[in-house]
């Protein structure tokens, strides 16, 4: 739909907006699909204006925009300690599966955000209760990985 270049203190972006639906844009940022929540939907005949997108940075804590939870594998509810996503990215590894006993430290997921391979490890031991997502998942901040209980 629209492409834009951005820098944000010395780091460039390049933002394409793929689609607009309602208060729902699908963005790609640097090769990496994002869905960001706008506070009031577009009106049909304002979609050709671009929509702003500000794209994460190192220093920055969290995304401009709402998180959309990325589709779940599991639905359903799991009691335990939920192991999120500590910055937007896409799932290039999953090392346990349901059932796995852990320790404080051990590597759960390999999260690719901004060309940079990140570790999520466990924050506590236990048995790992869900894995709610898999390989090549793009998911968003806040988003549960894993369950352990």
């Amino acid at each position: 739909m629209n492409k834009f270049n951005y820098t944000v203190q010395g780091v460039d972006y390049d933002v394409e907006i793929k689609e607009v639906d309602g208060n729902i844009a699908k963005v790609t940022v640097n090769g990496i699909p994002f869905e960001v929540e706008m506070k009031q939907p577009v009106r049909p005949s304002h979609i050709h204006k671009p929509v702003v997108v500000t794209p994460p940075t190192a220093t920055e804590s969290k995304p401009a925009a709402a998180p959309v939870a990325a589709p779940a594998h599991e639905e359903t509810e799991v009691a335990g300690t939920n192991i999120t996503a500590p910055l937007p990215g896409t799932i290039t590894d999953v090392n346990v599966s349901v059932g796995d006993e852990v320790k404080v430290g051990d590597t759960l997921i390999v999260l690719e955000a901004m060309k940079m391979q990140n570790n999520i490890e466990a924050e506590t031991a236990g048995t790992v209760k869900a894995v709610k997502v898999s390989k090549g998942d793009s998911v968003l901040e806040g988003t549960v990985l894993v369950v352990i209980g």
